[in-house]
């Protein structure tokens, strides 16, 4: 799997665990909306420092952004199954 793709899964997984949305957290972080959606969907290179930062804003070491780990996978399908149910 790709790095990007790697750490937007993480940070999707992490916000949604933190119970968070995308509006409140890229809000208290500073950062533009559209800059982030692009991060949780991997579509662009986030900085060394943006990695830390967010991880820092996540309550998580930066590793944890980098790391593949199949449970963050599992329960980031999980999520979105729930979420087209919702929206369906």
């Amino acid at each position: 799997m790709d790095l990007k793709k790697r750490i937007g899964i993480n940070l999707k997984y992490y916000r949604y665990k933190s119970k968070l949305s995308q509006e409140v957290f890229y809000t208290n972080m500073g950062l533009s909306p559209k800059y982030y959606a692009c991060a949780e969907r991997g579509e662009v290179n986030l900085t060394i420092e943006n990695v830390e930062y967010i991880a820092s804003k996540l309550g998580i070491d930066a590793n944890d952004l980098l790391a593949y780990n199949e449970a963050h996978i599992i329960q980031k399908k999980r999520i979105d199954e729930k979420e087209k149910k919702v929206n369906n």
